[in-house]
């Protein structure tokens, strides 16, 4: 089975977007693109508005990724979570795919006899710690984020951390929306380790509206323009395999 790189946009945000196209079909598109979109809520207390709940599942369920809600506090752990269980999900899907092509297309993972299934979800684990992983990582700075973002930089930092024991190559970039000019801002460019954003992160400001599908549909485009840019860059080595999953 090939190994390629596992795209995954992580958007943290309180919900409730109140601009622009609808996210989850911003997320749909970034899906079928190869992009895995997964959202973490991040909740203050119990009595936050129900609706902004429903529009973090909706977005991951339409971007075949993984959704969490969160209390502040527990986010650090939470967004390691996520991101291993969707990578996790999403290798289980390509899996499921070389399967049907082996074994017809009736054939999927849960149908196989357990001692098979055992051998497939070993591969399964082996391609999570060595495939490469590239994480955009999308922040809500929205005036209602205010007293959260100090407690998301550290549960990047943290994620870093624990992502950088894995075999395969880890690339982080961190986009904050609302923008000042445009949807998204760039706060750090691809990068393998997240230590740097301390420097950064400080001078995030939140305020402003909430235009998650316009942001989500900018992160997407970023995916495309780094491959360009390497491809320039890097013409003389051997290229990184690039794979739809």
């Amino acid at each position: 089975m090939k190994k390629g790189t596992l795209k995954q946009i992580l958007l943290i945000t309180d919900g409730c977007s109140n601009k622009g196209e609808d996210p989850s079909a911003v997320a749909a598109l970034a899906f079928q693109q190869g992009i895995t979109v997964n959202v973490i809520g991040i909740m203050e207390d119990q009595s936050e508005d129900p609706a902004g709940l429903q529009e973090v599942e909706e977005i991951a369920l339409s971007g075949g990724g993984v959704s969490q809600i969160v209390y502040k506090q527990a986010l650090s752990q939470t967004v390691q979570t996520v991101t291993k269980q969707a990578m996790t999900q999403t290798l289980q899907g390509v899996v499921n795919q070389e399967l049907k092509q082996i074994l017809g297309p009736d054939q999927s993972l849960e149908e196989l006899p357990p001692e098979q299934r055992g051998e497939v979800m070993e591969v399964v684990e082996d391609l999570g710690e060595t495939c490469d992983l590239e994480v955009l990582v999308l922040v809500d700075t929205s005036a209602s984020m205010g007293n959260k973002i100090h407690t998301v930089q550290e549960a990047l930092i943290d994620l870093s951390v624990s992502l950088n024991a894995r075999i395969g190559r880890n690339r982080f970039a961190i986009y904050a929306f609302p923008g000042k000019r445009k949807d998204i801002n760039k706060v750090l460019d691809w990068s393998p380790k997240l230590e740097s954003i301390s420097s950064v992160f400080p001078k995030l400001t939140s305020g402003g509206i909430t235009p998650t599908g316009p942001a989500l549909k900018e992160a997407m485009y970023q995916f495309g323009k780094k491959s360009l840019k390497r491809s320039f860059m890097r013409e003389d080595e051997p290229g990184i395999e690039e794979a739809g999953y």
